[in-house]
């Protein structure tokens, strides 16, 4: 009973600690696109991935976790992956209206639950898919407005979706199967996902931007904005690989869209961003669809055990051909901290 305490006060530290630090970087980076003109997001991610590595690496340093080895092909490949997803989703906003661009986001929970159907065969209850519909439709009246077509922004966007999906799933799924916890992970794939954002972000924001962002004149504020920006990018990262890890994929896009409904209302009562009855109305029915996925979520994970047993064996079927030659139940003998955890971080 204690046991289940306190996974389940653990669970609720790592959804407190994301919504609070996502929501805080939305509101330090908006400020430091919008209001002091530094416009170059993929190339801040970078630094982003590139601050969390160097604070991993400390932390390694100072024993305050241990560094597992990982398959160096797993890594790079799951480091590329959720790289090149951040690039696709900020190219998507570039070559797609607000509203379309939204519209992707909100796709994302319909094609992992797709996803992990097909190839985990884990089970969502009707009620969950229910809860589900009512959160987007909630987001969508919230935040979808304008809705332009384009076919290379059409193809970004489902390229977004499908890498984004894939590597929120193997976030979870390696974490599982390696026993290896967040923090782990992160370090080993962090630096992969920096190096590939960090050459091709000057090309992605310049591609969007038509700005060099090398010829950039950075001044003390600007600086310090993105110094705090890379600050809190840590905790993002960290409770991203964390939340996943400890609850699923679905659970973190669902969390995803709670910050959403806190980003507009903090962008109303603090930045005094416009806010009409539709917002409102989209909210309420967002946070409605929540409580209902929290609620029949909860009550779900209580009467399948049997189920979490067969899911975790498709998942070490998915996820074999990424760690050939491994023997997996050696890997988990030799692994000396087994704790569950989650993914990755985009400005």
């Amino acid at each position: 009973m204690g046991e289940a305490w306190s996974f389940q006060f653990g669970v609720a530290g790592a959804l407190f600690l994301s919504v609070a630090s996502s929501v805080s970087i939305v509101i330090c980076n908006k400020a430091l696109m919008s209001n002091l003109g530094f416009p170059f997001a993929t190339t801040l991610t970078s630094w982003h991935l590139m601050v969390t590595f160097f604070t991993l690496h400390l932390a390694k340093r100072l024993n305050f976790f241990e560094s597992k080895s990982i398959d160096m092909k797993t890594v790079m490949l799951f480091g590329v992956l959720n790289g090149v997803s951040i690039g696709l989703l900020n190219l998507s906003l570039g070559f797609n209206s607000i509203g379309f661009y939204q519209m992707t986001k909100l796709a994302i929970i319909p094609f992992t639950v797709m996803l992990e159907t097909a190839f985990l065969k884990k089970q969502f209850s009707q009620r969950i898919r229910i809860s589900l519909f009512i959160l987007l439709l909630g987001v969508g009246i919230a935040s979808v407005t304008d809705m332009q077509l384009n076919v290379l922004g059409s193809v970004l966007s489902i390229l977004a979706i499908i890498t984004t999906c894939v590597g929120q799933i193997l976030t979870n799924t390696i974490q599982k199967k390696l026993s290896v916890s967040s923090t782990q992970l992160l370090y080993q794939s962090a630096p992969f996902q920096a190096a590939i954002l960090f050459f091709t972000g000057p090309l992605v924001d310049r591609c969007l931007t038509h700005q060099n962002v090398f010829a950039f004149k950075f001044s003390p504020i600007i600086l310090g904005f993105i110094i705090l920006s890379c600050v809190i990018a840590v905790s993002v990262n960290f409770s991203t690989f964390l939340v996943i890890g400890k609850t699923s994929p679905v659970t973190y896009q669902v969390l995803g869209h709670l910050k959403t409904c806190l980003v507009l209302a903090f962008g109303y009562t603090l930045l005094h961003d416009p806010f009409t009855h539709r917002n409102i109305i989209g909210i309420t029915i967002a946070v409605f669809g929540m409580a209902m996925y929290s609620y029949f979520a909860t009550n779900d994970s209580k009467k399948r055990p049997s189920v979490d047993l067969s899911s975790q064996a498709r998942e070490r079927e998915v996820v074999a051909p990424l760690m050939p030659g491994k023997n997996i139940d050696h890997q988990e003998k030799d692994v000396h901290e087994a704790k569950k955890s989650s993914k990755g971080s985009v400005v």
